[in-house]
């Protein structure tokens, strides 16, 4: 709806799946922080081993700041708190995408 070409997984193990499926490049990962199977900080690390230049946005109902302390060591990731609206999803991805992070 946006402009943006969006490949849905519904889960870490799907997404690494269809990571190493892509042949195009992926730009921008949104993941939740926790999810069933595969949370979003291993997901994260086993893209960045594969995609190392695949931006990340972290998305949660936790807080940043309790995410960031509880000794997640996942570097330049960028996170949008919930609940969200796609208004604000969407000025996100571009935030991110444009930051070149």
């Amino acid at each position: 709806m946006r402009g943006y070409n969006v490949i849905e997984a519904s889960s870490g193990d799907e997404a690494l799946e269809i990571l190493r499926e892509q042949a195009e490049p992926i730009h921008l990962l949104v993941s939740d922080v926790v999810m069933p199977g595969i949370d979003g900080p291993t997901l994260v690390k086993s893209v960045r081993a594969e995609r190392p230049e695949v931006r990340i946005l972290f998305m949660s109902g936790y807080a940043e700041e309790a995410f960031r302390n509880a000794g997640e060591r996942i570097d330049e990731f960028h996170f949008l708190p919930k609940p969200f609206t796609l208004k604000q999803l969407t000025a996100k991805v571009k935030d991110v995408l444009e930051a070149g992070v």
